[in-house]
Formats: structure tokens, C-alpha cells, sequence
């Protein structure tokens, strides 16, 4: 322990560089996964803009509870089932899984084919833990 101490103080400039990279890489991929929403600015998004809501949690979890008009895509078949979102490409896409962690890499796949994506923030947990309405099939 006393070594990374003291490499810390004898090359502090190497260490502010790589901090600085650090920083630089987890912005970039911030950046690229779109934004975040909470479920009131999904809401609105929905109501005002006519957003698209993709959950993309299997469909044993989407039969389970799902956001009103919701298409479930599961993660794994995204790549395969994109061009069912075509028609609503000028809309905004919002992306939910279970806790809102997953939509990162589907949002940067929906980005780069042109979508409008955005991530429901603390995904369908969120949405229940706010008692917002749920489609139980």
C-alpha cells in the first residue's frame, strides 16, 4: 500500500493523465447511450411527442407488468427486429428493461441507426416503485 502512495506522489502527473482519461471514456460512453428520463419525462414524452415505448426485458418479465402500448423487443433479438421501429423513427424511442441499466447498449445500437432513444431511468422498478400504471398480460 505504501508503494501506490508513494508512486502517487513521486508521478502524480501519470496518475492526473489517466484520472483525466478515465473521466474522458465514461463521459464519451455517457454520451453515447443517449439520455436519461424519469418516468414522469417518459410520460410526457409519450403524451406530447408521441414517443414509442420498447421494453426490452424477455417476455416473461414484459407479461408480468409493461408500460401502456409498450412493443417488447427483447435485448437479444434488437439487432434482428429493428425494422419493426422504422415506422417511428422521427419519434422519440423510450428504451425500459428492469432496472434501467441494461438500455445503455441498446440505446447506442437504436443512436447509430438514427433513433431518437432515450433510457426510462431506474427502469420498470422505477415505474412501479411510483405506482404509475401497468398492462398485466
Amino acid at each position: 500500500m505504501n508503494q501506490i502512495f508513494e508512486f502517487i506522489g513521486n508521478y502524480w502527473w501519470l496518475v492526473a493523465i489517466w484520472a483525466g482519461f478515465m473521466i474522458a471514456l465514461l463521459l464519451d460512453n455517457r454520451s453515447r447511450s443517449g439520455l436519461s428520463v424519469s418516468p414522469s419525462q417518459a410520460t410526457s414524452l409519450i403524451n406530447r411527442e408521441g414517443a414509442v415505448v420498447v421494453d426490452i426485458r424477455d417476455k416473461k418479465d414484459f407479461k408480468s407488468g409493461h408500460m401502456s402500448g409498450a412493443i417488447n423487443i427483447p435485448f437479444g433479438d434488437l439487432a434482428k427486429r429493428l425494422g419493426e421501429l422504422e415506422p417511428h423513427k422521427g419519434k422519440p424511442v423510450v428504451l425500459v428493461c428492469k432496472t434501467g441499466n441494461t438500455v445503455s447498449m441498446a440505446s447506442k445500437m437504436l443512436k447509430e441507426k438514427g433513433f431518437n432513444a432515450v433510457r426510462l431511468a431506474g427502469g420498470m422498478m422505477e415505474w412501479n416503485a411510483q405506482n404509475l400504471p401497468v398492462v398485466r398480460k
